[in-house]
């Protein structure tokens, strides 16, 4: 079948809300980051392309209409190269918004993750690595914390993308643009309803208090244990 619909935008664009829109317009399912968590096969296929080795994209992608979002945007132009047809849509915001927006959710996700999760789950392992080496590592150049260098890489995507693609294959899209430029460029009627809004980032923030609190659970056994220890001795 192949992709109808390409991201092209950085994660924290709007991608969820993107996501959310595609789908009800019928371009369904759309690959996007959560979707890639819930799949041990599509956790090592995305591990395997960021460490530069060769994948099947029409594995990666069997079943999925649209793709946004990271991980999938890190490979915009080759997979627009795969599916020629589909049509290319870049997510923007304002770029300190979109940077203090991942400083204080995704960012904070690998840093947070227990290790010893990691060492004992290998899936949960290759989740949070294939997020390092594809976000951080290549889309970022490992200098994430350096805000004005980062924001030029921000930048840069999008000059990339609009000097890459045809404006009848290229639609920029911010989420408070709702609707309409969505629906003119993928020529389907627009909803009655409205666009949805989805708070992608105060999900990602919960899930990291609870990763920050999961990772005194070992401290917390050890201590309960040699506590009971004491009292029954």
């Amino acid at each position: 079948m192949g992709l109808k619909v390409i991201g092209a935008g950085f994660g924290r664009t709007g991608t969820l809300s993107l996501k959310t829109a595609l789908e009800q317009l019928g371009f369904s399912p759309c690959h996007h980051m959560s979707e890639v968590a819930k799949d041990v096969s599509q956790i090592n296929w995305f591990l395997k392309a960021a460490n530069g080795e060769k994948v099947n994209w029409d594995d990666v992608f069997s079943g999925f209409e649209a793709a946004v979002d990271w991980p999938a945007a890190a490979y915009y132009e080759e997979l627009a190269d795969k599916y020629p047809d589909a049509k290319i849509i870049l997510g923007v915001r304002d770029p300190e918004a979109w940077y203090e927006s991942v400083r204080t959710s995704i960012f904070m996700f690998p840093t947070s993750f227990p290790r010893w999760i990691r060492k004992l789950v290998p899936t949960a392992n290759n989740f949070i690595g294939m997020i390092e080496k594809t976000v951080w590592e290549n889309e970022l150049n490992g200098r994430f914390e350096e805000k004005e260098n980062t924001i030029n890489v921000f930048l840069e995507r999008i000059e990339a993308v609009k000097a890459k693609f045809p404006s009848e294959r290229l639609l920029v899209h911010r989420a408070a643009d709702g609707w309409d430029p969505l629906c003119r460029f993928l020529n389907v009627p627009v909803p009655e309803h409205d666009y949805p809004w989805v708070n992608e980032g105060r999900q990602i923030r919960r899930v990291v208090r609870i990763l920050k609190l999961l990772n005194w659970l070992p401290a917390a056994f050890f201590l309960g244990g040699l506590a009971l220890f004491l009292y029954s001795a």
